[in-house]
């Protein structure tokens, strides 16, 4: 009696720890499985990817990055600011040309006059447009292309001339030499290093011819007559940057001369008074310097 009871209260305790093994077993299967689950998909099994056309490059670290200082950085670009573009120049210039008045062609047999240039300008750039105004101040001289002397030639105007209170005028020379002055307003375009521009331009030309005034007592002393009237015109042309500061000029202007006189402020008497209308056309070849930054 006493060896079966025995033996059914060891078969209890066998069961009761087998089937405690079996679940503690079964939850650390379950566990262990579960982490090899996502092991293998996150770390373990990558998903693998074919891309034939895809290339990707190499990437490599070759600089080591420093974080700038935003202030600096700030500091940096309003210290550019600070220092503006230059946009007002002056300088001078010089060159040569030739010049063709109407108004003297039938006195002379040449119809080029030669002459030589300088002068000085000022330039301010237009912000923010590739165009610029100029102002710039000439002065010409031309060569004379004929000479009419009353004691070596016969000309027209060789004699006595009255003005209107009947004084005498006894003619003696002329000659076309002279000098010219010129003011020009020029708007310039920059493309590359070239610099068309047009313009409008006034200019004085000084011709000056000689009389001889008889006197009371059997004297006489000369005086002079001159052209006194401003012209209005325009002018054309390009400039050329060889250099920094230098430039080639190339230009054409035009005036129109009215009422052609030459004048005495002590005599009422005009000399050559018309009331024609002449052209007068130039051509000129210069370099220009810059003096400015």
């Amino acid at each position: 009696m006493f060896l079966r009871k025995a033996a059914f209260l060891l078969l209890i305790i066998l069961s009761h720890f087998s089937s405690a093994q079996r679940k503690k077993k079964n939850d650390t299967v379950y566990v262990y499985e579960k982490v090899i689950v996502y092991d293998t998909i996150f770390l373990e099994k990558p998903i693998k990817a074919r891309f034939d056309d895809i290339i990707f490059p190499t990437l490599a670290i070759t600089d080591k990055i420093i974080p700038q200082n935003p202030k600096l950085k700030r500091a940096r670009i309003s210290s550019r600011k600070s220092i503006p573009k230059t946009t007002f120049h002056y300088g001078t210039e010089a060159g040569i040309g030739f010049k063709n008045s109407i108004w003297t062609q039938k006195l002379s047999g040449d119809n080029q006059q030669f002459g030589e240039n300088v002068g000085v300008w000022a330039a301010k750039d237009i912000i923010d447009t590739p165009l610029s105004v100029m102002l710039n101040f000439n002065v010409y001289h031309w060569n004379s292309t004929f000479d009419l002397n009353a004691n070596e030639d016969v000309t027209s105007l060789k004699g006595y001339h009255y003005t209107e209170n009947s004084e005498l005028l006894l003619f003696q020379r002329f000659n076309n030499r002279h000098f010219e002055y010129a003011l020009h307003a020029k708007l310039f375009y920059e493309w590359k290093s070239i610099y068309p521009y047009a313009g409008v331009s006034i200019n004085k030309n000084t011709y000056k011819m000689q009389f001889l005034i008889p006197e009371a007592d059997g004297g006489s002393h000369s005086e002079d007559f001159r052209t006194r009237q401003i012209n209005l015109g325009f002018s054309f042309g390009v400039q050329y940057r060889i250099l920094k500061k230098v430039l080639l000029t190339a230009d054409y202007q035009q005036y129109k001369l009215k009422n052609i006189s030459l004048k005495n402020s002590s005599f009422d008497f005009d000399v050559f008074n018309t009331n024609n209308t002449f052209a007068e056309r130039k051509i000129n070849l210069g370099v220009s310097y810059m003096i400015s930054r």
